[in-house]
């Protein structure tokens, strides 16, 4: 089942760079996407996280590979629903903005908890209880540190381009509020592991 997600990964990715409105931006969006895929193969054949974690990670490479191929700003769910239902989402909902980073931003608190918890207990031979605390702060610190390094391109390149990577579309308090929503993402996905007694069974 791994290495058959690998698969479907690669060839999403593959699609994905097939005539992309945004060229120039692709080989920065996708150079941890290249890392991730290379984690999962290694770990497709030595087994180190559960099912559960490969999938969780497989659906965040999915989500990514989507927003990059677009650069997150301008993911088109608007057409897509107008398509489907009639309507645009930002008009049904209201928005002034393209959403989708923040989506992406919340399901990475959601779907990162798991992996990160197995790895710190394989590691860091952590107990269930500790090892979930630690993938809290795990999500929190990976979720600041993306966010300073899309701060430190934006000092260091040219205003048009850094834009076209981190995506602010205008809002100052981007960086914070999508910390915010990782961290809303994570705090859910951990009261429900407990609520599951996840910290007693195993994945």
């Amino acid at each position: 089942m791994k290495q058959a997600l690998v698969l479907i990964t690669l060839l999403l990715l593959g699609i994905s760079l097939i005539r992309p409105v945004y060229l120039s931006e692709q080989s920065l969006q996708h150079a941890p996407t290249v890392i991730a895929i290379a984690f999962l193969a290694i770990d497709s054949r030595k087994n180190r996280i559960s099912r559960t974690s490969f999938v969780c990670v497989t659906l965040f490479l999915w989500l990514h590979i989507l927003g990059a191929r677009y650069i997150y700003s301008f993911v088109p769910y608007d057409a897509w629903s107008f398509r489907l239902i009639g309507t645009s989402i930002s008009d049904w909902l209201g928005w002034n903005r393209n959403h989708y980073d923040r989506l992406v931003h919340f399901l990475f608190g959601i779907l990162c908890i798991i992996p990160a918890a197995e790895l710190s207990e394989y590691y860091g031979k952590l107990s269930r209880k500790w090892a979930l605390g630690f993938a809290m702060l795990a999500v929190l610190s990976v979720s600041a540190l993306y966010e300073v390094f899309e701060w430190l391109l934006t000092v260091v390149m040219v205003p048009q381009h850094a834009e076209a990577y981190n995506g602010q579309q205008g809002d100052i308090w981007d960086a914070q509020k999508d910390m915010a929503l990782a961290f809303c993402g994570a705090a859910l996905m951990v009261g429900v592991l407990v609520l599951c007694r996840y910290t007693r069974k195993t994945t």
